[in-house]
């Protein structure tokens, strides 16, 4: 990591923990200098990226200040799930969110689904319009079945900015993001045996924990810092862990990115256990930080770290096209990959390795990271004006979700229920869970529609969330 990175980090830690507090002036460039012993130059670098992240602004003749659209609010609290061993439900709940579409009148607070307007886009669509019309033909024969040469050698260009040193030969492309994690669990692992998972964990994974005939083990994990460390050690003591899944970059559902030198211990961990780790990195990409956070799988030396992604969070989900560097267990996941879905079709991998060539993804994702930054700050204002006072919220660093813990007094499986009537939709945080926890928690989404009409769903949400409170009284 370079010195500008590296003062840009510390500074970035100590505004979000609070030790710079909204509008704040901070240190000058000389005394930063100074105070690191780096040059001038370093320190301003440092600075321009946390501008770059609207996170300080420069102000005339007056130095760098903390920017005052953070708001301030409380954390959710580090979670406390049961120390055991327990076999994924809920099921039903997770597939009756997955059929609510609801019309195109409603709020849609419940799906991760990334902005899918606008111009850099358009080179990708044209691009799979060309595709169609001339080459059509490329969709008709079976393909390779790791996935076509030229996305996964623009695949190596990708990870080589999260700390990857690959080789198009050492990806496996996928279905999307799900198929990925599911090939890499049974890649890993047999029926019975046991997945160390954060708390909360994306329902989406641990659906395919479930369907995999596997049990989990949900370690408790904090809103900034991520899975703790000490009490996977305390669990990887007491039971037969195989493997640990893990989404350590723009967290879902609660947004934070895991400290790198966390992300090293945890890979330390694992080897000093001798298991594997399945990283699923798909938001990674839309990271506000820049340069985007390291993988787990940048400190991987001997193959345990099995790296999931897809283009489903940062293009578009119908596009279904995902990848795996599953390191030494690269024969497994290519024959698995063949047995459950063979080849992937042709065309969409055909159509991203342009748009990755030509530029067209960066712009893309340059794009993406600055709205969605912008919709944090809006949607955290309006939670916090609205919202119970003891509400509170995580602080994404990238992505489009957080995290949300209502007073105790509030069951937000029933508020989705009675928020359909109002249609506004929302994720209950017992999705997040093994068994079903987190009842008053739920992720919210703030990349569907425009601010207006999100602040206008929190504000409903609010006085439904004020109604129950006061029928409790």
């Amino acid at each position: 990591m370079k010195l500008y990175e590296k003062l840009a980090n510390s500074l970035r830690q100590q505004i979000l923990q609070g030790f710079f507090q909204n509008g704040d002036r901070l240190p000058s460039v000389r005394s930063l200098a100074n105070q690191y012993k780096v040059s001038i130059s370093t320190v301003q670098e440092a600075y321009r990226h946390l501008e770059m992240e609207s996170l300080v602004e420069a102000r005339p003749k007056s130095g760098y200040f903390v920017l005052s659209n953070i708001a301030n609010y409380s954390l959710p609290e580090t979670s406390r799930p049961p120390q055991r061993p327990l076999d994924v439900s809920q099921w039903e709940e997770v597939l009756n969110l997955l059929l609510a579409k609801g019309d195109k009148d409603c709020t849609q607070f419940q799906h991760a689904m990334p902005i899918m307007e606008g111009a850099s886009l358009k080179p990708l669509l044209k691009k799979l319009t060309e595709l169609t019309k001339r080459n059509a033909d490329l969709s008709l024969p079976y393909g390779d079945l790791r996935g076509i040469a030229d996305l996964r050698e623009q695949l190596v260009r990708l990870t080589f900015n999260s700390g990857c040193l690959l080789h198009p030969d050492d990806i496996v492309v996928t279905s999307g993001c799900q198929e990925a994690l599911t090939v890499c669990l049974r890649a890993v692992t047999s029926p019975g045996d046991i997945i160390a998972i954060e708390s909360p964990s994306f329902y989406g994974s641990m659906q395919a924990i479930k369907t995999t005939g596997l049990k989990v083990i949900e370690i408790p994990t904090h809103p900034e810092t991520g899975i703790s460390l000490e009490a996977l050690e305390l669990a990887l003591d007491q039971w037969p862990i195989k493997a640990i899944q893990v989404t350590p970059t723009c967290n879902n559902p609660m947004g934070y990115s895991m400290p790198e030198q966390n992300k090293e211990r945890l890979y330390r961990l694992a080897q000093s256990y001798d298991i594997d780790i399945i990283e699923d990195d798909i938001y990674g990409d839309i990271s506000y930080q820049f340069p985007r956070p390291k993988t787990i799988k940048s400190f991987d030396t001997d193959g345990r770290v099995l790296l999931c992604s897809a283009f489903s969070k940062t293009i578009a989900p119908g596009i279904r096209v995902g990848w795996i560097a599953p390191g030494r267990y690269r024969d497994e996941v290519t024959h698995i990959k063949y047995v459950s879905s063979s080849m992937c079709p042709t065309l969409p991998q055909l159509a991203i390795a342009d748009f990755i060539k030509t530029g067209g993804y960066d712009r893309h994702v340059r794009r993406l990271r600055q709205e969605y930054q912008q919709s944090r700050e809006h949607f955290i204002k309006a939670l916090t004006k609205y919202f119970p006072e003891e509400t509170k919220i995580s602080f994404p660093e990238g992505g489009y979700l957080l995290w949300v813990e209502l007073p105790k007094g509030i069951d937000t499986l029933q508020l989705s229920k009675e928020a359909k009537h109002h249609k506004i939709h929302i994720a209950p945080g017992s999705l997040f869970s093994a068994t079903g926890k987190y009842r008053n928690c739920m992720r919210l989404n703030f990349s569907e529609q425009t601010m207006a009409i999100r602040e206008d769903g929190v504000r409903k949400l609010a006085y439904l969330i004020e109604l129950t409170l006061s029928r409790k009284v």
